[in-house]
């Protein structure tokens, strides 16, 4: 039995294992689970991971949960090329201090934004009243800001001139509030969040010139994406 990742792709850690495996050749068999349908929920899959949440790995007899985790996993596994989780020891802890950082910041408010402008919504049939809105949105501009400042500086990626998996997670989390209409790159030169619709792969694609937060990885990161598509 080879490797198995458990997936969906409506999940931004699952994204960024799917392109991760997909753009480093790492064979793998692709078992969707469908959250929206609760398929996270059955005894089947909680044989594979008994904390019922995607993403999940299995590799023989061996299981493994947390998209961190299973990113670290293949990664010494298939023995990627080393940008992505450098050998060097000061590299490697600005990676790991990155993907310690992000699960309560722009994970977190990422996702809380898209859920008040788009999940909610839907749910609802109502519109998040606008100062709900608001404060979503100032609380990941407070994100970008720290990210930006302290995490990309000057530098074309986090860990200095090559793409690492700390990208490749910013990548993904940034893409959710950006698919939910906010425009992430300002022309100003800074990284915040505004109102105006936006095509999610123009916005990116569109500023791969400058050396803000997400226009090295996304120029990186997309190619992946149409590749990746079955």
């Amino acid at each position: 039995m080879g490797l198995e990742l458990y997936l969906d792709l409506l999940s931004q850690p699952c994204r960024a294992l799917y392109i991760f495996a997909r753009s480093n050749n790492i064979p793998f068999e692709f078992k969707r689970v469908q959250l929206a349908k609760g398929e996270h929920r059955t005894e089947e899959f909680r044989k594979v991971n008994v904390l019922m949440k995607v993403p999940a790995l299995r590799d023989g007899s061996f299981t493994l949960a947390e998209s961190i985790a299973i990113l670290l996993y293949m990664v010494q596994k298939f023995k990627t090329p080393d940008h992505w989780y450098p050998a060097d020891l000061q590299k490697r802890a600005r990676v790991d201090e990155y993907l310690s950082w992000q699960h309560i910041n722009i994970r977190a408010k990422g996702s809380k934004l898209f859920l008040s402008k788009v999940l909610l919504p839907l749910i609802t049939g109502q519109p998040l009243p606008p100062e709900k809105l608001e404060f979503a949105t100032e609380e990941l501009n407070v994100a970008l800001k720290q990210f930006e400042e302290k995490f990309l500086q000057d530098k074309p990626f986090i860990a200095g001139s090559e793409v690492s998996l700390a990208d490749l997670v910013a990548l993904v989390e940034l893409m959710q509030p950006v698919c939910a209409g906010c425009a992430l790159l300002a022309h100003s030169g800074s990284v915040s969040v505004s109102a105006a619709p936006v095509c999610a792969g123009c916005a990116l694609l569109a500023h791969s010139g400058c050396s803000l937060c997400l226009c090295s990885p996304c120029v990186l990161a997309m190619p992946c994406l149409r590749r990746g598509r079955r």
